[in-house]
């Protein structure tokens, strides 16, 4: 008996082996395929050029929706179309940020309003500065100290974490809130200190949000270093800003999501890949999201190319609105939910065109470790972390529904030097590094289409 079992697990460890074999075959296959052949390079530089920044609701945004659609095709998708979404429209319009010291000297300062902000009508707004650094230090504060007054939210991003977004996360809470905290205690406007990890002047914008029945006032953002001049101004002296803008929101519109797809041969049961096609509107959006727009492309290229029969539908989503609303993602799980359409997995790519270094996993134990069963087909890439647990906004609706999901996860240390700002641009990738984002994520769903 000893030996018949001994045999079994012998020829079950062959077994194994041989798959193990044939998929690291097969991982070998897709890379090779991608660094040399790949066109997601070339179409995030038309992409960024060509059309460049892509705020929902604009004439870019609207180009870049007929761009994804012919790129979709051009990859050899089997059925390409556009989903309907109503999206909101925001608009930035002229704005200016100026600070008087006490002996009068005047100073205009680099900023931009924040994403979804109102603005002061093309009015002056004019008050003292109050300097908080932290949100206890402001809920110490009471309103007779706040009134009339503008709130400069000085909260530095936390150098101190190696995994950046996990900074990026604790000072979200200032650009999402600073507006009504502002507002509820009768500040005239709020500042913040942009979510930032370089040490240098570049505002970055980003999404707000105002909570209901409080009124809504403007919201700005400055760079590191004009905060830190601010600061020390502060520390010294009486400083009064005032503020001209024209931003705010104008309604809403008909949009799109755009979707490819390559039908499985097995069942109609959907693996979904994809990124968001919107950007802010400043920069290119090269890394935030056109790196996993031409990423999520690339997928269906690569089966395709190499003739790889996916079992499943493998359909790759452009998301529209991502960046001031969601509305494309939440979109596409309701007609999800709708249809009782079967989704078996989604992985979406934004956090950056970086090299990857892992995949964050949102879902049950068990897929979790079948998952990180498969990491040492992974390692020779360089990827090695499938710790987190966190997926994404867009696919968000999906795993609510039920549907295991994940994110590709970048190196993260100059992700948020350039993270909605003026400074994301084609330049700042790198194509080996944009590609291997690819690759992983083709190698991760070949996998997933195999075993599922």
């Amino acid at each position: 008996m000893k030996k018949i079992i001994g045999t079994s697990l012998f020829l079950f460890s062959i077994i194994l082996s041989g798959q193990s074999k044939e998929d690291s075959i097969q991982f070998n296959r897709i890379s090779t395929e991608i660094l040399n052949n790949g066109k997601g390079y070339e179409e995030l530089r038309d992409l960024t050029k060509n059309i460049g920044k892509r705020l929902s609701g604009s004439e870019a945004y609207e180009k870049s929706v007929q761009w994804a659609a012919k790129e979709l095709r051009d990859a050899g998708a089997d059925k390409v179309w556009l989903q309907e979404v109503m999206i909101p429209v925001w608009e930035r319009g002229k704005e200016s940020l100026m600070i008087k010291t006490i002996t009068g000297k005047t100073k205009n300062l680099k900023m931009l309003s924040l994403g979804n902000s109102e603005g002061t009508n093309g009015k002056d707004v004019t008050g003292e500065i109050i300097m908080v650094k932290s949100l206890e230090e402001y809920d110490r504060l009471p309103a007779e100290k706040v009134k009339n007054k503008i709130v400069f939210f000085n909260h530095p991003f936390d150098q101190s974490y190696v995994q950046t977004f996990i900074a990026y996360r604790e000072a979200g809470a200032y650009r999402r809130s600073a507006a009504s905290l502002a507002a509820k205690k009768g500040g005239k406007f709020a500042i913040i200190r942009s979510l930032s990890s370089a040490l240098d002047d570049v505002p970055h914008t980003g999404g707000m949000k105002y909570e209901d029945n409080v009124t809504q006032v403007p919201a700005v953002c400055i760079g590191n270093t004009t905060a830190d001049d601010l600061e020390q101004l502060l520390k010294t002296q009486k400083v009064t800003a005032t503020l001209n803008s024209h931003c705010g929101m104008k309604g809403e519109k008909l949009s799109h999501s755009v979707i490819g797809e390559i039908t499985g041969n097995k069942d109609q049961s959907v693996i979904v890949v994809g990124g968001h096609l919107d950007s802010w509107d400043v920069g290119e959006g090269a890394h935030d999201d056109g790196a996993g727009i031409v990423q999520s492309i690339e997928v269906l290229r690569t089966f395709k190319k190499l003739g790889i029969k996916n079992n499943h539908t493998i359909r790759a989503v452009c998301f529209a609105n991502e960046e001031n609303g969601t509305k494309g993602g939440k979109q596409y799980g309701k007609t999800a939910k709708d249809t009782n359409e079967k989704h078996l997995f989604a992985i979406e790519s934004d956090a950056g065109g970086f090299s990857p270094r892992g995949i964050s996993l949102e879902m049950d134990d068990t897929k979790r470790k079948e998952i990180q069963s498969w990491v040492n087909l992974f390692i020779p890439y360089g990827v090695y972390n499938f710790d987190g647990k966190y997926s994404g906004s867009d696919i968000a609706p999906l795993h609510e529904m039920g549907v295991p999901a994940a994110e590709l996860v970048p190196d993260p240390q100059r992700y948020f030097d350039i993270h909605h700002t003026e400074e994301d641009t084609f330049e700042k990738v790198n194509r080996r590094e944009l590609l291997l984002g690819s690759a992983v994520m083709t190698q991760l769903i070949y996998m997933i289409d195999k075993n599922w």
